[in-house]
């Protein structure tokens, strides 16, 4: 995935880190300033979380069963589900829908799962055209279909006039600046593709088993127009989004929506279920519902399957200390952040994202804020030990490991050992505070200098204080 060259490029562009910079404080800020007010109204955040994990553990524990319930409801209901092995097939079987309805225009809601599938890709292929309305990612689009940088808020890499001058030269209107014009002027270009799409394409937050229905979350009116004013409407999403009951869906709106943007609700939340009925004003003529593996079924049945419980609400990489630095197009696929590192050599192979694992401190932010408590360093750590069992990573450091390993299990020797370092490092640094060049590994001071210690280890300090 080039992962240390993107990381390098997205440091080295001044643009783009002063956007990350202007972000990182909404997520944080709006999330923490959501859940104090939840706890300041007598709710317990801490056992909504615990909930949401026992929820969702107990879905994935009987998964085909709740798929085929969803299956058996929606179906009564009017609509087709469809089973799609991976992302192409998944795609395969919506050009199909859209060729079997006529379809030559298709309004799209922000979908992840779309985006692993190449879906725009293999609609423009037949001849359909995809029109991405979310706002973020209709600027992605109209910006040579540029990729997303954040799963929530897909443009957080870009500043509001870098916006206005790609605006003014696709849309060949004066440039405007004020962002409610901005706005409206992006709204009064998708309205016609609005009206005249013949088939609305969106994700689907949780399916709901025993009504058969989709759940969108959204703070744009831009799901409703798609999933409302089409003849057709296709749902595609992944096999583990689904969920038993209503009830369960109140549960996991709570955790999603305060993690996801800081709000106690979203601007809109759509419960659709079926077509268009009798007397209905609005609604799709047909209903399809395309619910894609893609490799979930294999990292159910791993050790990995914790990370099936994520419901896509984007804390992980909000509060990461990595991602805030180099936002999301250096992680190289659909997922960035912690949930990237661990979902990408998952589908991808980890032979193609040796670094991803590495992508990360360790410094658990991403767990301890994960609103279904998923132990994403313990899954990058499991990672880690998968590619040095594989042989995946250089000699050098699996030897290095190894050597640690011996010295380690070796209590005098290691006393002996970093008795030795500490005044080797405290000489390199000349008496001061910090290590401008370490020779035995520059990587580490390449771009910033290594605090020294002090000379003596810490049992030799603990000492010292012991016996004054």
């Amino acid at each position: 995935m080039h992962f240390k060259a993107r990381a390098v490029a997205q440091l080295a562009d001044a643009g783009v880190q002063s956007n990350l910079k202007k972000a990182k404080g909404k997520f944080v800020d709006k999330r923490r300033d959501a859940i104090a007010e939840f706890l300041a109204q007598g709710g317990d955040f801490e056992a909504l979380r615990e909930a949401g994990m026992e929820l969702r553990n107990r879905v994935l524990a009987d998964l085909d069963l709740w798929l085929e319930k969803f299956e058996v409801n929606a179906t009564a209901r009017g609509a087709k589900v469809l089973w799609a092995r991976d992302g192409a097939e998944a795609c395969r079987l919506i050009v199909d829908i859209a060729k079997r309805h006529g379809v030559k225009k298709a309004t799209k809601s922000k979908s992840m799962l779309s985006e692993e599938a190449g879906l725009n890709q293999a609609l423009e292929a037949a001849g359909i055209q995809p029109v991405e309305t979310d706002l973020g990612e209709y600027i992605l689009q109209i910006n040579d279909n540029e990729p997303p940088s954040h799963i929530i808020a897909p443009v957080v890499h870009k500043s509001k006039e870098e916006i206005a001058d790609l605006f003014a030269r696709v849309h060949k209107k004066p440039r405007l600046t004020d962002i409610g014009e901005m706005t409206r002027e992006a709204r009064e270009v998708l309205r016609s593709h609005f009206l005249s799409a013949d088939m609305g394409i969106s994700g689907g937050n949780f399916l709901v088993a025993e009504t058969g229905s989709v759940a969108l979350v959204t703070n744009e009116g831009n799901g409703r127009m798609v999933t409302t004013v089409p003849k057709v409407h296709v749902v595609i999403t992944g096999i583990e989004k689904v969920i038993p009951t209503l009830e369960d869906l109140s549960l996991l709106l709570r955790l999603l929506i305060r993690s996801a943007t800081g709000q106690p609700i979203s601007n809109y939340v759509s419960l659709l279920t079926g077509m268009k009925g009798e007397g209905d004003l609005d609604g799709p003529e047909n209903m399809y519902f395309v619910l894609v593996d893609n490799g979930r079924s294999d990292l159910l049945a791993s050790e990995f399957n914790d990370m099936l419980r994520c419901i896509r609400c984007g804390a992980c990489m909000n509060h990461c200390p990595v991602y805030q630095t180099i936002g999301g197009h250096a992680y190289g696929w659909v997922y960035p952040g912690p949930m990237g590192s661990v979902l990408t050599p998952l589908y991808m192979g980890m032979e193609n994202a040796l670094d991803l694992p590495h992508a990360a401190t360790l410094c658990n932010q991403c767990g301890v804020v994960c609103p279904v408590k998923i132990p994403l360093p313990d899954l990058l750590r499991t990672l880690r030990e998968k590619q040095v069992e594989k042989k995946l990573r250089p000699l050098s450091e699996r030897l290095a490991l190894k050597a640690w390993a011996w010295v380690a299990t070796r209590p005098a020797l290691y006393a002996l050992g970093t008795k030795f370092a500490v005044r080797y490092l405290n000489w390199l640094a000349g008496g001061g505070k910090s290590i401008a060049v370490l020779g035995a590994a520059p990587e580490w001071t390449a771009g910033r200098d290594f605090p020294a210690p002090q000379g003596r280890t810490f049992r030799e300090m603990y000492a010292r204080r012991k016996r004054s």
